[in-house]
């Protein structure tokens, strides 16, 4: 019997990161084919690569460098369409300055702590600013990476995640658009909803909780 939910906030609680990576990309005339090499390099490798291979998204995600340490290494490898870096400062906030919370999902997870489940945000951090004033009544707990040393896919921040709302894996479901995030979930019993878009989630999690959720 499911009792709780584990769910991603970028991606899926927000407008989609790609929305907000297109926007960022035409306001400082980022060369955005070279953004994408870039990019695709190190999140493959972050998500995708070797056991025990880092690179400056883990330790981003994770808390162990700042986010202008980051902002740095990432300017020095982007150019903008002028052949110059970006501004390094402010790098991360200026490339989600589009996301924008998504109603229909919010609202799906107050149903579901209505209907008497506990609900968990468990966020991989890139140093944003989350909306934390928005989430009373939402969440009974929040573990974000970068706040506590560990970064999905790892297995102990599921793990803890778990201990944080005291059920096991197969009692809960974890809702993330990286499907290398599910992929570990699983791994530890955890239902996991890959999020492509809200209609489809809250009707996947209608199914699994038999319960209405809009």
């Amino acid at each position: 019997m499911i009792k709780g939910v584990l769910v991603d906030w970028g991606g899926v609680l927000t407008t989609g990161l790609h929305e907000a990576i297109e926007a960022w990309i035409v306001t400082e005339r980022i060369d955005a084919a070279h953004y994408r090499d870039v990019m695709r390099e190190l999140v493959m490798h972050a998500y995708e690569g070797e056991s025990g291979a880092e690179n400056p998204i883990h330790a981003l995600e994770r808390g162990e460098i700042s986010a202008l340490e980051f902002e740095r290494d990432l300017a020095a490898r982007l150019l903008t369409t002028d052949g110059v870096q970006p501004a390094a400062e402010g790098l991360l906030t200026r490339m989600f300055a589009g996301f924008q919370p998504v109603q229909p999902m919010y609202d799906m997870l107050a149903a579901v702590r209505e209907a008497g489940l506990k609900t968990c945000l468990l966020s991989n951090s890139w140093a944003n600013d989350y909306p934390r004033d928005s989430w009373d009544g939402i969440f009974d707990e929040i573990v974000i990476s970068g706040e506590i040393g560990m970064r999905k896919p790892e297995p102990r921040i599921f793990e803890y995640a778990l201990e944080r709302v005291g059920l096991s894996g197969p009692e809960c479901v974890f809702i993330d658009d990286i499907e290398a995030n599910i992929v570990a979930a699983r791994e530890l019993g955890i239902v996991g909803v890959h999020h492509r878009d809200a209609a489809a989630t809250i009707a996947e999690m209608e199914t699994l909780l038999s319960v209405p959720l809009r």
